[in-house]
């Protein structure tokens, strides 16, 4: 089977200042003497694997590990500084959701922006539309600014629109704590009728019964680090075991 993500010696480094500075016009004037000293930090370290079409991986890790930076990375939201990601298809990335719409529309007209940004017309996703807002449960919201809905609402709006769309890989980071039980149970529900269907998902969270319900196959980020990679419920033992012995 072939792959569809290749991540292939990835390292992420970032440059944190040493010094606080007050203001912009400080930082840019220190900047241009050379007087700004910096700490190199790498959130990730080498890192190297390869996913098949149709497979379902978790990543996985304490906070600061590396996770969401390697997803960034794999959906071109970052460019790493070294080493070479390679996607075969067209992604889906849920790592903010509602992070692309525009306030001062509507939900009815980000829709159709969102659409437009995946690459869809306006047949499309009128094709689409009643899906979407009936999964979103925003029936008596359509034409209300987004900018006054909950934090719930918008995110249940961007899940709707990003699962809606078919992708060959869905990029999901930590999105399936939205709504109440009931709208979680149904998100979950979903991305398994996804993978029935041959897409792709890589996913990060830090619940590890999703992930051995989810993912066949988990991959544990450490400082930056693969520190594990196999079958999701063998590496969640590990790592549950490695957090009780106070490890990581």
């Amino acid at each position: 089977m072939a792959n569809i993500i290749t991540v292939d010696h990835v390292s992420m480094r970032f440059n944190l200042a040493q010094e606080k500075t007050e203001t912009l016009k400080e930082y840019a004037v220190k900047l241009l003497r050379g007087q700004l000293m910096f700490n190199e930090f790498y959130a990730l370290k080498d890192v190297s694997f390869q996913v098949e079409r149709g497979e379902s991986v978790a990543l996985i890790g304490r906070n600061g590990s590396g996770k969401s930076t390697m997803l960034k990375v794999i959906a071109g939201v970052m460019y790493p500084s070294q080493g070479s990601v390679r996607v075969n298809g067209e992604i889906a990335p849920m790592i903010e959701l509602g992070a692309g719409f525009d306030m001062e529309l509507t939900a009815r007209e980000n829709i159709f922006l969102n659409g437009a940004v995946l690459g869809h017309d306006r047949a499309y996703m009128q094709e689409h539309f009643d899906s979407i807002i009936d999964f979103a449960e925003l029936k008596d919201f359509v034409d209300v600014p987004v900018k006054n809905y909950s934090s719930g609402m918008l995110a249940r709006l961007g899940f709707a629109v990003a699962t809606e769309v078919k992708a060959d890989l869905l990029v999901v980071d930590e999105v399936l704590g939205v709504g109440d039980f009931m709208f979680q149970q149904k998100c979950q529900k979903r991305l398994a009728d996804m993978l029935a269907g041959d897409t792709t998902l890589l996913f990060v969270s830090h619940n590890s019964q999703q992930v051995r319900e989810l993912c066949s196959r988990a991959i544990w980020l450490h400082h930056g680090v693969v520190r594990g990679d196999g079958p999701a419920d063998e590496v969640c033992t590990a790592y549950e075991t490695a957090m009780q012995r106070g490890e990581v």
